[in-house]
């Protein structure tokens, strides 16, 4: 696999944990070069055995909260794997994670390159969905805290979250294979949401038999539920309008309502990177393969391990569209409820459905010449530009929209993919605002009577089924998303197209 089969690596990242963000000693912190105001290289070399520079996009803000982090340490670490070509990349919201860092980027080519579980995340196709209303502010907020409390109730959340729309053992396969269509052709949506989902809400090269055992019982009763940490279903209003004529295009006006929402493939998705991370532990155990960091768990992409975690990371994928979809008809249930008015009627029409936490095999020019590639988006998103065929159709004339989720407290952003993002970043952006505290850290910092009362403060109604699940995604413990929209349009990576507001959160 061209690892350098025995070699001693130079540099180990700490050992992961969920609640407490990182343990363990960094041995060398890589240095960071400046090549202009929004791009920081860590060069070849400043780690043994990188292949490609590391590049982040940030500046002068945002650089002291990821500087001496060990998110660069990661970066510089998958700038090391067989294959990769151009960069290891960072988007501006960076943060540590397992194996690549929260905001990776990498494209590895189809014979020696590698695919990783941890490029792709435990959390495969966690994801954001934008429904718009035809509703104002001024008429949602006479019953926004009904609305939030019915919300709250059609959607389960929390740890081990179940009780949306439980299926039976036979029905795995369709829903793995079939995806947001599944939800659909069972009365869990319209068919016009299909077209405007990223691949229409479906991976077809999912293998519904590569999903174990184990994997399926985590998923039966966890449809239309939104899991914990930093998932969300929140009720919005467009604040700002940046680019009118797509903003047009979106439905999207200041003064309208809209509705995001943030979940993956739940206990499925997780079960599926853990049987696969095992898995290529014990074969590069086996042959004597040693990686300068072990999450950095790989397979050749053309190996048979490669091409069973593809087929089991797209099943998995398709489970989480087809959960983000019987949570769409949850919320137009709790519209049509609360405001008593047929939902067609709300209008509650799907924007735009986006993924991370994804691999994907796409055409990408390198070294002047068209190629296909796979790429890692590890909490990053695709930005496609205008004309490419990726893009819904009725966007294709303007670029593929994106999504990016700030804090509860604060603001989050439609932008719109730009032309420059190909060459500098394989046609990817920024997932979110990024942390800035890790989630035990926040719970430290942070108390459940201070965040609920700040954010009443603002008009924003919060409802979470654990307080925990509110200190740990406290506005506080997120960066500066204004900052890091304005990183990712500078260095060219999207556009801005309308900022919008939080008027209400249902938090797991």
């Amino acid at each position: 696999m061209g690892f350098g089969a025995g070699s001693k690596p130079s540099v180990r990242s700490p050992e992961p944990n969920s609640r407490r963000g990182w343990r363990g000693a960094v041995t060398k912190v890589p240095a960071l070069v400046r090549r202009d105001e929004f791009t920081y290289e860590i060069p070849r070399g400043e780690v043994e055995g990188m292949r490609v520079p590391g590049l982040l996009f940030s500046d002068e803000a945002l650089l002291p909260g990821v500087a001496g982090d060990p998110s660069l340490v990661q970066l510089a670490n998958v700038a090391t794997l067989p294959g990769i070509q151009e960069n290891a990349l960072a988007m501006p919201d960076i943060h540590f994670g397992y194996g690549f860092p929260v905001g990776g980027v990498a494209a590895f080519d189809l014979s020696e390159g590698v695919v990783s579980p941890g490029g792709i995340g435990y959390d495969i196709n966690c994801g954001v969905r934008l429904i718009r209303t035809s509703l104002t502010a001024e008429e949602v907020r006479p019953r926004l805290g009904a609305l939030i409390d019915r919300l709250f109730r059609e959607v389960p959340s929390g740890v081990g979250s179940q009780g949306g729309h439980p299926i039976k053992p036979a029905e795995m396969d369709e829903v793995l294979a079939g995806g947001a269509a599944w939800a659909v052709h069972r009365g869990l949506g319209r068919p016009e949401d299909l077209a405007v989902q990223e691949e229409e809400g479906r991976l077809r090269s999912a293998e519904p038999r590569e999903v174990s055992e184990s994997a399926r019982k985590r998923g039966l009763k966890q449809l239309g539920t939104l899991g914990s940490g930093n998932h969300f279903l929140e009720v919005q209003v467009v604040d700002q309008v940046f680019h009118d004529e797509f903003a047009r295009v979106l439905g999207l006006e200041p003064g309208r309502v809209v509705v995001m929402l943030h979940t993956g493939s739940r206990g499925l998705g997780h079960q599926v990177a853990t049987d696969f991370i095992q898995r290529m532990d014990r074969r590069l155990q086996e042959s004597g393969v040693r990686l300068v960091d072990r999450q950095l768990s790989c397979a050749p992409v053309s190996s048979e391990d490669g091409q069973r975690y593809l087929a089991a990371m797209a099943a998995a994928a398709n489970f989480a569209w087809a959960n983000r979809q019987t949570i769409t008809h949850g919320v137009r249930e709790a519209f049509q409820a609360v405001f008593e008015r047929p939902a067609e009627e709300l209008d509650l029409s799907v924007v735009y459905d986006i993924a991370h936490n994804m691999a994907k095999v796409e055409e990408h020019r390198t070294d002047g010449t068209t190629r296909r590639l796979l790429v890692h988006r590890k909490g990053a998103t695709r930005s496609f530009p205008s004309g490419r065929e990726e893009v819904p159709a009725r966007y294709r004339a303007h670029g593929q929209p994106v999504l990016i989720p700030g804090d509860m407290g604060t603001a989050s952003y439609v932008l719109v993919g730009l032309a420059s993002s190909m060459g500098r970043s394989f046609g990817s952006s920024c997932h979110g605002a990024g942390r800035r505290l890790s989630r035990h850290a926040a719970v430290r910092s942070f108390r459940y009577d201070e965040v609920t009362q700040a954010l009443s403060a603002k008009g924003i109604v919060v409802r979470s089924s654990s307080r925990e699940g509110v200190t740990e995604e406290a506005p506080g413990a997120y960066k500066d998303v204004e900052e890091v929209v304005r990183v990712a349009e500078g260095a060219g990576l999207t556009r801005r197209v309308a900022r919008l507001v939080p008027l209400g959160v249902v938090k797991g």
